[in-house]
């Protein structure tokens, strides 16, 4: 191997994971790279197999029509997305919704007789008439069509061609259909890798079928060893949960089942490789392979296998990893499959920078750098995945005579690009040959395309007619040493993500390493003990403190809260008239400090507020992304404005800040709430006295304690922990110019009424944030495992303790029993206790009183339990339970806690349903999962909500992104974390100058004659 590799592969993994690209490409660049010589065969090679890929996308109208409709243009996705969700949809209605949404929209007739294949052009005129029956503005027309011919032909057709696509992606339905495939003409001298794909699973229930699957395929391709057939094993297929959070539940089973099913494979002489995950799973996978690769029971075997993505920054070293287990071991080379995914989740993680390349040539570097290494590697026997001609021509230039290796392909992709190397040149090639039933398979496989199909691909590029075959076959080399390996200038790292501040800094929980150390650090007894520290609630906040300095988070009277306001008083006209430059750089020494900090106040988090691990994480990160954005939001926003008038005359707008506030911060969000709230206040000129809710007040003391650090001066920032008495003091006093409160909607309406009942007090603003009923709907086109997932996340992560939380689920009828019944499995895989311990999913609930009021109504409801779980006995922690409703119109109260109620609605009343959650004058979020984007337009018109959410989990708003709050008896606005919030905390004041009474107006009197 070479010396780029350090001794220890695993070691060299964890330098590599997170590495500069360049730093990383560096070592890739010459290990990738061809001489003049081999550079020249390699071209010849590769054009030969450009002509014989062309020839076959030219045979064959199925071919033709990929070809016409191809996944960059608007067209191909609108035909892929009716793909995805088409076969799963079981009512007519909606499938016509369906077809009428992506077939009614797209520019068929562009594509009208472009096609050589008459069988194409006519596809094509039969999409210009579907469009004319179901377009925009013809939504009847396709009913009174069908009521007239008898029969739904529209629907069949489209029926039809989902079948047709089916069969060019899926090898077959069952193994012994994929098997007879695998024998016709076209498939001679090709193996296959049989795979029984589908989604990962969610349930038990799930696992256990996919686990079976793998063993009757394993059965199937081991009654025919010569054929040279192999099986390829999803290890996230096999176990719900397998997640580093789960570590030793998911490795030791996930061992043993790979083992049982190796040692079968063995047994009947056959091949088992291990696919791919994404790469936060890597360092499990590769504990489970390397496990079941030392077994004894597999001695001499030589079919064991996995997969290695060249796109991942770590591939090499999991190749010298790999050839260091003493064993034979067949390793597939694959560019990568969770692209798009793994951007996006390192952005919203906020890590250090990206596990994979960002450049499409940066990975073609990796992959050939790696084939190079898989070459040279004693005990790897290669396997090339590709369809790229001219990384197939590279490797076949490397490999010169010798035939010890094979590439493959996908099942559906790369027709014409292996035939001759293997019929004329002695090549292998091995099909990776999906099976399973059309209805699951080919919407997850279309996912895959969607999300990996990026225009850059060699298989667009060949589809293409403006590009060259020089630019095709452009040396990847040549194209990353040309931008020294930088990163893809239109892939920011996750820092600068929002342009005018730093995104705020996460933890790789993902890394087992980095969640051991968070782990024992958020479960010590925390750093800042001493002997002026007064304990708080053993049993709610074990060990949590701080200094009496802030009244170490004891109640404060009554009149220390008229002596907090007094003093605000007192500083306002100082700190009114400090710069905001000043004020803002402030802000961001306080977002640095929580950071720096960060333990520590995740320890509290946990500690006093019962958060999970994950949760702590993001309260910091959301408190610090408040920081940030209010005062890049202040610099921008609060400088004097000109605005228009007549000549000799000045007039200028000034935001000025209001007096002393008072921020009032609820117990769910002890950091974040209560820190955006104040910092808001304090950027724009006031002085905040702050309240922390009684149940947190450590935290709240310990955040003031910070900003003091950072630069706010203490009389303009006080904190008065304490309950409603506090509250009350506070806001009655009229001395206090704004009210900023998240809480519930009982308790603003109280401080709505007496910031209002005193007359002779100055009218002051009420910011209130409070809770909702909030409802996700779901249609019969929404994909059930992500709509699982999303409930999951939304209803019971953080104990259901979020105001955004899920309460009602609406499902449409004709899929509700199914959901339910993944739901009921989902369920039953989730964790309850201590939130210290990463491995539980939900902790317990707030206070005593929450969770009595909690459990008498679960106990009231029981004959309408659907699903619930198991929940330790002792301590606060209220089972996670889903609740039967009969109507909408029987929610009619929020209950905050992990209490999921669900309903149905049917299909063609979608409009009806909006309208019936809107009765209920809650407004703060509301989700939706349905592949028709007419639905989510639907939504968007009739929702009265603050916060939409379409096919994605309903919590976990992001500041600058999601600004949040609601409306009706969900809050008064303006929306936290958004543009507009400042605004509410100032006040306007209007300055005009007549400057003709000081010699007139300069400018004017100085003007040319404009000749």
């Amino acid at each position: 191997m070479a010396t780029a590799v350090a001794s220890d592969p695993r070691q060299t993994m964890r330098a590599l994971h997170r590495a500069p690209e360049p730093e990383v490409l560096k070592l890739l660049l010459d290990r990738a790279r061809l001489d003049s010589g081999q550079r020249g065969r390699v071209i010849g090679t590769a054009l030969g197999l450009l002509a014989d890929l062309r020839a076959a996308q030219s045979k064959g109208w199925v071919n033709q029509f990929l070809q016409e409709y191809r996944l960059n243009s608007s067209e191909g996705v609108a035909l892929l997305s009716l793909a995805e969700a088409f076969l799963r949809v079981p009512d007519q209605e909606t499938a016509d919704l369906l077809i009428a949404d992506k077939i009614g929209e797209a520019d068929w007739r562009s594509h009208a007789g472009k096609s050589s294949s008459l069988l194409v052009n006519s596809a094509t005129w039969g999409l210009v008439m579907g469009r004319a029956l179901v377009g925009e503005g013809n939504e009847g027309a396709l009913r009174r069509l069908i009521s007239r011919a008898g029969e739904p032909f529209v629907r069949q057709a489209v029926g039809a061609a989902m079948k047709m696509m089916g069969e060019i992606f899926v090898m077959g339905r069952t193994i012994e259909e994929a098997s007879k495939r695998m024998r016709k003409p076209e498939h001679r001298g090709f193996t296959a890798s049989f795979d029984m794909l589908g989604e990962a699973a969610r349930t038990h229930a799930d696992a256990e079928r996919y686990f079976r699957a793998y063993e009757d395929a394993v059965e199937a391709v081991g009654r025919d060893p010569a054929a040279g057939h192999s099986v390829s094993v999803k290890l996230s297929a096999l176990h719900p949960r397998y997640e580093v959070a789960r570590w030793d539940e998911c490795v030791p089973a996930l061992t043993d089942m790979l083992e049982e099913l190796a040692v079968r494979a063995a047994e009947r002489n056959i091949a088992l490789t291990v696919d791919a995950e994404e790469s936060e799973r890597l360092e499990m996978s590769l504990d489970i392979i390397g496990s079941v690769a030392r077994s004894p029971k597999l001695n001499g075997w030589e079919g064991f296998g996995m997969a290695v993505q060249a796109y991942g920054k770590r591939a090499r070293p999991v190749v010298a990893w790999a050839n260091e287990l003493g064993r034979p071991m067949n390793v597939r080379l694959v560019k990568g499959a969770y692209w798009d995914s793994e951007i996006k989740r390192t952005q919203v993680e906020g890590l250090s920078d990206y596990p994979l390349f960002t450049r499409k040539a940066a990975t073609d570097v990796s992959y050939l750098a790696v084939a190079r290494d898989m070459l040279d590697a004693e005990n790897i026997r290669p396997a090339f995945a590709s369809h790229n001609a001219l990384t197939v021509s590279t490797i076949v230039e490397w490999a010169g005579n010798r035939r010890d290796f094979e590439f493959q392909r996908l099942h559906g992709m790369g027709d014409g690009l292996y035939e001759r190397l293997v019929r004329d040149h002695g090549y292998h090639c091995r099909i990776y040959a999906p099976v399973g039933g059309h209805r699951d398979l080919l919407a997850y496989l279309v996912r895959r395309l969607l999300e990996n199909g990026a225009n850059s691909s060699f298989v667009h590029q060949l589809a293409d007619e403006r590009l060259s075959e020089d630019e095709i076959l452009a040396d990847p080399v040549a194209k990353i040493a040309a931008v020294g390996g930088s990163r893809h200038p239109s892939i920011p790292l996750p820092i600068e993500l929002f342009g005018d501040r730093k995104n705020s800094e996460g933890l790789d929980l993902n890394d087992r390493e980095v969640l051991e150390r968070v782990t024992r650090t958020v479960n010590a007894p925390l750093p800042f003990a001493s002997s002026s520290v007064e304990k708080r609630d053993q049993s709610a906040s074990q060990r949590a403190s701080t200094r009496l300095d802030t009244n170490g988070g004891a109640e404060v009277s009554a009149a220390q809260v008229r002596d907090a306001i007094g003093r605000g008083e007192a500083a306002f006209e100082d700190w009114s008239a400090t710069p905001v430059e000043h004020r803002a750089a402030v802000l961001e020494r306080l977002a640095d400090l929580l950071e720096q900090r960060r333990d520590e106040l995740m320890a509290l988090l946990v500690q006093e507020a019962k958060k999970s691990i994950p949760d702590a994480l993001g309260e910091v990160r959301e408190a610090a992304d408040f920081c940030r954005y209010y005062a890049a939001r202040a610099r921008e926003q609060l400088r004097p404005e000109e605005l228009p008038g007549p000549t000799g005359e000045r007039n200028t707008l000034h935001l000025e800040g209001r007096g002393t506030w008072a921020t009032i911060a609820p117990w769910n969000f002890p950091l974040a709430i209560f820190l955006g709230q104040t910092v808001a206040g304090l950027v724009t000129g006031n002085c905040v006295v702050a309240k922390p809710a009684p149940q947190t007040p450590l935290i709240g003391v310990r955040a003031v304690e910070l900003a003091w650090e950072a630069g706010v001066p203490r009389d303009v920032l006080q904190v008065v922990p304490g309950g409603p008495e506090v509250g009350q003091a506070l806001t009655s006093d009229p001395r206090i110019a704004g009210v900023a409160f998240t809480g519930s909607t009982a308790t603003a309406k109280r401080i709505a009424r007496t910031l209002v009942e005193d007359d002779e007090r100055p009218l002051v603003p009420l910011i209130a944030e409070t809770g909702g009923i909030n409802c996700m709907i779901v249609d019969s086109t929404a994909l059930p495992e992500q709509v699982v997932a999303d409930v999951i996340t939304s209803a019971f992560r953080s104990a259901g303790q979020r105001c955004s939380a899920l309460r009602l689920l609406l499902l449409q009828e004709d899929v509700a029993d199914g959901i339910i019944e993944m739901l009921r499995g989902a369920m039953a895989t989730l964790r309850i206790g201590d939130p210290g311990d990463p491995a539980n999913d939900v902790g317990p609930v707030i206070d005593q009183a929450a969770y009595d009021k909690l459990m008498s109504y679960r106990t009231s409801v029981r004959d309408r339990w659907l699903a619930t779980t198991d929940a330790p006995a002792e301590g606060l922690f209220v089972p996670p339970t889903l609740i039967r409703a009969d109507r909408i119109e029987d929610v009619t109260q929020e209950w905050f806690g992990p209490l999921l109620h669900v309903t149905t609605w049917r299909a063609g009343e979608l409009e009806d349903t909006i309208r019936r959650v809107n009765r209920k004058n809650y407004g703060l979020t509301m989700g939706l999962h349905s592949r028709i984007a007419r639905a989510g337009e639907v939504v968007e018109e009739l929702a009265q909500v603050g916060n939409l959410y379409v096919n994605r989990s309903m919590i976990g708003a992001v500041v600058g992104s999601q600004p949040f709050g609601g409306e009706g008896l969900s809050g008064t606005g303006p929306k936290a974390g958004g543009p507009l919030y400042l605004y509410r905390f100032c006040l306007e004041r209007h300055v005009s100058v007549d400057t003709t009474s000081a010699g007139g107006n300069a400018t004017l009197l100085s003007l040319d004659e404009g000749i």
